[in-house]
C-alpha cells in the first residue's frame, strides 16, 4: 500500500514536471510575448520575466522591442538637376505595439527596408546635387516622415534616417574640383588686390611723413642696409634714391655770393682777346655803312624787295586754252 502511495506520488510529481516543463515559458528584458489560442491572439501581452502558456493549445509568440538598424542598400537615380548618382542610407526604427507588428503585417523588417528603398528613390529624384551634398538634415526629416507615414499602421516607429553616402561618377568628381579650384582662385586673387589696396594707403601715407621730414627717408635706407647685411652677403648692390640726394643738396650750406662778384671786368692781355679799344675801332666802319646807305637811298634788302621773283609763274600765251 505505502509503495503504491509512493509510486503515485512520485508519478504525480513526474506529470507536473513535464506539464511545467512545456508550458513555462521565459519572457527577456527587451522582448514581449503575445499568446495565440487555437490561433486567435489574446488580448494580454506577457511582460518580461516567467510565464506559464497551456501546452498544445497555446503558443506564445516573442517580439523583440529593441532599436533595429536597417541598412538601406545602395540606389541609383537621377536627380533634379540631371545627375547620376547612387545614394545609401540607413534606418533606425522599433516596434511600439506587438500586436499590430506581428497582426498587420507578415514581415515588419522587409516592409520597413523595402519602403525605405522607394522613398529613398523618390527622396533622390526630387533634390538637387547640392542639396545630397550639404543639405542633407532637410534630407534625412523628409525621409523619415515618407517611412513613419505607412510604418504607424505596423506598429513600428522610425526613430531616425541617415544618409550614408553620395557617390558621384569620375567626370562629376573632376568637374567639381575645377569649380573648387577656381572659386578659391578667386578668393584668393580678391583677397591679394584687397591687401595691395590696404598697402598701397599705408605707403601713401609713409610717403607723405617722409616727405614732411626727409631725414626719415635717410633712416629708412640705413635700416634697409642693415637688413640686407645680417644675410652675410659679400657683394650688396643698394639703389641710391634721387630723394635722398635732394635732402642733401638742400642740407648743404649756400656758397658766399662775394666769391662770383670777384670776376675782373678789366681787358686782358692780348694773348687772351682783343681789349675795348680795338672792339671800338672794328665797331665805327660797321657804322658808317650803315650810315652811308641811309643816306644814298634804300638799302639791298629794299631793292632785292623790289626785284621780280624768279619762281614767279609767267601769264599763258593763250588763256582761253587748258594746259595740256
Amino acid at each position: 500500500m505505502v509503495e503504491e502511495l509512493l509510486t503515485a506520488v512520485v508519478a504525480a510529481g513526474v506529470g507536473v514536471a513535464v506539464y511545467m516543463g512545456a508550458a513555462a515559458r521565459v519572457v527577456k528584458q527587451y522582448e514581449r510575448g503575445l499568446v495565440f489560442r487555437f490561433g486567435r491572439l489574446r488580448e494580454e501581452i506577457r511582460p518580461p520575466g516567467f510565464t506559464v502558456i497551456v501546452p498544445v493549445i497555446d503558443r506564445l509568440r516573442k517580439v523583440n522591442m529593441q532599436i533595429v538598424t536597417l541598412p538601406v542598400p545602395a540606389q541609383e537615380g537621377i536627380t533634379r538637376d540631371n545627375v547620376t548618382v547612387r545614394v545609401d542610407a540607413v534606418v533606425y526604427f522599433k516596434v511600439v505595439d506587438p500586436a499590430n507588428a506581428v497582426v498587420a503585417v507578415e514581415d515588419y523588417r522587409f516592409a520597413v527596408s523595402q519602403m525605405a528603398q522607394t522613398s529613398l528613390r523618390s527622396i533622390i529624384g526630387k533634390s538637387d546635387l547640392d542639396d545630397l551634398l550639404s543639405n542633407r538634415e532637410m534630407l534625412n526629416q523628409g525621409l523619415e516622415l515618407m517611412i513613419d507615414s505607412p510604418a504607424v499602421g505596423w506598429g513600428v516607429q522610425i526613430d531616425r534616417v541617415e544618409i550614408k553616402d553620395v557617390s558621384l561618377p569620375e567626370t562629376m568628381k573632376r568637374s567639381m574640383a575645377r569649380q573648387a579650384e577656381a572659386d578659391r582662385e578667386r578668393r584668393a586673387r580678391v583677397i591679394n588686390a584687397d591687401a595691395e589696396l590696404q598697402a598701397s594707403h599705408k605707403l601713401a601715407e609713409a610717403a607723405e611723413v617722409m616727405s614732411e621730414q626727409p631725414a626719415a627717408l635717410q633712416l629708412r635706407l640705413l635700416h634697409t642696409v642693415v637688413a640686407v647685411a645680417a644675410e652675410k652677403n659679400s657683394t650688396l648692390v643698394l639703389p641710391f634714391p634721387v630723394e635722398l640726394l635732394r635732402f642733401l643738396e638742400r642740407a648743404a650750406p649756400p656758397a658766399p655770393a662775394a666769391a662770383a662778384r670777384e670776376e675782373p671786368a678789366s681787358a686782358g692781355p692780348a694773348s687772351e682777346g682783343p681789349g675795348p679799344a680795338e672792339v671800338d675801332a672794328v665797331a665805327a666802319p660797321t657804322a658808317a655803312v650803315d650810315a652811308a646807305g641811309s643816306e644814298d637811298g634804300p638799302t639791298a634788302l629794299d631793292r632785292a624787295a623790289e626785284e621780280p621773283t624768279l619762281g614767279a609763274a609767267e601769264p599763258p600765251l593763250f588763256p582761253d586754252e587748258s594746259p595740256p
